[in-house]
């Protein structure tokens, strides 16, 4: 179910009337986008770090930094201040980047209640822990309960969203009540919601993906046609499952949305930050220059050094990502990704 008030109020499990009161912390594009999604089923603030920000949302229904020239619900409110975003939230939705997760979610825990769902859109890992996103609340929010702490995920292109694009995701929270509840917030004409009790699957894939995006867009840049690249993408897969699984997520979840869904529209779209890295990458352009030039954070960059420790820990190999790092990290020359990958010991497709 919804947090405490709302229950307090009378709301039901699975209603969002506009009654219930949603706090979604952090205006860049994936959470602007999610903060109008929910806008139009329930009472909804948006936090932003920038005040001027948050006044241009609130006064215009414009995020002309992360959104421009798409129109936002009215109804949608916004606020520089997390006491004011937080305070009476029955839902919270993290729409931070993984590495500014643990010190905003810091800032804000006086305003959040044990019981209140806490959804992350953040599809990485924490760096200097290689804590999962919502291992990362529940080690910021000791006292928080930790089947109410989930994430929404899948081929989820931000803008396309906002435009009312079709598009389908996943809820995955381990309360059966409060998955549905959300899904019933979450959920429009034009925004279709599953659910799904595999957290540490969807979390996993959800940070592999970008991973493998940034190799899938090295090979674009590089020139290398349609096979090469259905090939990455799907060994990419099959490491991101391995993974997944190795840390005890359920096989079913690779093939879904949270999988196989975010992976094909993260390495194939020219919207995907990450992709877009790997293409300049693969054009010549230095890592420094790249992120230099973006607004908007590319979660692999960052995020790959984690995936490949966690993957140490657990004794899976990651061919795919390990190339990835000694680009990003040990200066290696993107040209050499696919032949490495290519003069690989040969063995069965299902061996690794």
């Amino acid at each position: 179910m919804v947090g405490p008030r709302a229950a307090d109020r009378g709301v039901a499990a699975g209603e969002a009337d506009g009654v219930v009161k949603v706090a979604v912390i952090g205006a860049g594009s994936w959470g602007t986008a999610v903060a109008a999604l929910v806008a139009t089923n329930a009472d909804t603030v948006l936090w932003a770090r920038n005040p001027d920000l948050a006044e241009r949302i609130d006064t215009d229904h414009e995020n002309p930094e992360y959104l421009a020239g798409i129109a936002l619900p009215p109804q949608l409110r916004a606020t520089a201040s997390v006491e004011v975003a937080l305070g009476d939230a029955d839902v919270v939705v993290l729409g931070v980047p993984s590495h500014g997760l643990r010190t905003v979610l810091e800032a804000g825990r006086a305003h959040i209640s044990a019981d209140t769902p806490i959804v992350s859109l953040a599809k990485g890992v924490e760096q200097t822990t290689m804590l999962r996103m919502t291992e990362v609340v529940a080690d910021v929010l000791p006292e928080h309960r930790t089947d109410r702490t989930g994430v929404l995920t899948g081929p989820n292109l931000a803008r396309e969203v906002a435009e009312g694009q079709p598009t389908a995701s996943v809820v995955a929270i381990a309360c059966t009540e409060t998955a549905r509840s959300l899904q019933a917030l979450f959920m429009t004409s034009t925004f279709r919601v599953y659910t799904n009790p595999d957290v540490i699957g969807c979390e996993i894939a959800g940070a592999l993906k970008n991973v493998v995006a940034l190799a899938a867009g090295v090979a674009h840049g590089l020139g290398y046609g349609d096979n090469t690249k259905a090939a990455l993408i799907t060994r990419g897969l099959a490491e991101l499952a391995r993974l997944g699984i190795a840390l005890g997520g359920e096989p079913m979840t690779f093939s879904g949305l949270a999988g196989m869904g975010d992976l094909v529209a993260t390495c194939t779209s020219e919207k995907s930050r990450n992709r877009a890295v790997g293409v300049a990458l693969g054009r010549g352009q230095s890592l420094e220059e790249i992120v230099k030039e973006m607004k908007m954070v590319a979660e692999g960059v960052k995020s790959t050094a984690a995936v490949l420790a966690i993957a140490q820990r657990a004794n899976v190999e990651m061919p795919i990502a390990d190339q990835v790092g000694a680009v990003l990290y040990e200066g290696r020359r993107p040209a050499g990704i696919v032949p490495a990958l290519m003069l690989r010991q040969a063995r069965s497709e299902h061996g690794g």
